[in-house]
């Protein structure tokens, strides 16, 4: 079990999402409530975000509607063909094959 740095008191492993719904581990204070990260976790969500960012897609206007052309690397691997369901979430659009 970890200590905490500031207090001493046992750290407590926890779960969390970043608001990309990135997964990650934090260890939390039961004293003091200090939060810390350690590096590992920090490259692993940082090598999810590069990931995320690694594609980006294109907005075009139709009418009164907006058009969405996803990557052609993308409908491949998620097998997208002619349509696709659109789930709307506090954080965005979730796209279903």
């Amino acid at each position: 079990m970890k200590k905490c740095t500031e207090c001493k008191g046992e750290m407590k492993e926890m779960k969390a999402r970043t608001p990309e719904r990135v997964p990650y581990n934090y260890f939390k204070c039961s004293k003091c409530g200090y939060e810390i990260v350690d590096m590992k976790q920090l490259h692993e969500v940082a090598s999810k975000y590069r990931e995320m960012k690694r594609y980006t897609a294109k907005l075009t206007p139709w009418g009164k509607s907006l058009g969405l052309r996803i990557p052609k690397e993308l409908a491949d691997k998620y097998k997208f063909k002619d349509e696709v369901v659109l789930i709307p979430d506090d954080t965005g659009i979730r796209i279903v094959a």
